[in-house]
């Protein structure tokens, strides 16, 4: 995988090697999720993988991805916000995977995801119409800027996303989840058959696969009631609702947490936009 690097991600990658020196020094048994809050048995249980060789590969090859020289600097400011590393690191992607980042909106994710799993892999970035209407500016700029044959722009209306059973390695929806019971027909946005949707990702992935997504958390005890005026979805609700469509929870992150959210704003209100409190939730694959 030939990713043309800068010269800043030279020290990035040394800063992980001494940090994972350090963590096995400490012995850490646990990981940021069951340290934190323990709300979930799957995350509590995770075993420790952050000093793996295949977690240090995987962190240096997120390392250099969002170290390529193709990125630009809008992108490379977002991931203060967004924290790509935190968020991909859950995956466990490699070399020659395929990965679908649905409502992938204007590429951020893709582009990255793609530079990891290089020329042998693929990235399906995903967007139905009223997607594809909200970002075709953004979206032109970057396919107009790169040259990746692994990325392909998979252009699908979510009843029939027309995927083979068993061809993705890991499917991915960031802050669009609770799009799944949100509905806007003036803007052609109807309503989502969510039991069709979440069925079709898990009949595509293969035994093992992971599914994460990335959302607005809602106040506690409101399910998806939220979902249609501020774009917000309860993660209890969310954790119940895939586990009920054929995959289990396995991870977690508080990478995106904010204690300043009070869950109440809609995430486009100016005062809260790019800082909402975030969950990162990780799905496999029910074994048949």
């Amino acid at each position: 995988m030939n990713i043309p690097i800068k010269p800043t991600v030279i020290a990035l990658l040394l800063c992980i090697g001494i940090t994972a020196c350090q963590n096995e020094a400490d012995n850490n048994t646990g990981t940021p999720a069951s340290q934190d809050t323990g709300k979930t048995e799957a995350s509590a249980q995770q075993p420790n993988t952050e000093n793996s060789e295949s977690a240090v590969a995987e962190r240096n090859l997120i390392a250099m991805a969002l170290g390529s020289a193709s990125r630009t600097a809008a992108d490379i400011e977002r991931d203060q916000r967004s924290k790509p590393a935190d968020v991909l690191g859950l995956l466990d992607l490699s070399p020659g995977q395929t990965v679908m980042d649905i409502f992938g909106g204007g590429g951020y994710y893709s582009e990255i995801i793609a530079h990891i799993v290089g020329p042998e892999g693929k990235v399906l970035l995903h967007n139905n119409q009223p997607y594809l209407n909200f970002v075709k500016d953004a979206l032109a700029e970057r396919k107009q800027r790169l040259s990746l044959p692994q990325l392909e722009y998979y252009d699908r209306e979510v009843d029939d996303f027309g995927l083979a059973s068993d061809s993705l390695d890991a499917a991915m929806i960031i802050m669009s989840y609770h799009d799944l019971y949100y509905v806007d027909p003036d803007s052609g946005w109807s309503a989502i058959d969510s039991q069709n949707f979440l069925e079709q990702i898990c009949k595509a992935l293969k035994p093992g696969g992971k599914f994460l997504i990335v959302d607005h958390a809602a106040t506690d005890s409101s399910g998806n009631t939220h979902a249609q005026t501020l774009h917000r979805i309860e993660e209890s609700f969310a954790i119940q609702d895939i586990e009920n469509n054929g995959f289990k929870l396995v991870g977690s992150s508080d990478a995106l947490r904010s204690s300043e959210d009070d869950h109440t704003i809609m995430v486009f209100d100016d005062a809260i936009r790019g800082k909402t409190d975030r969950f990162i939730l990780l799905f496999e694959k029910n074994a048949d």
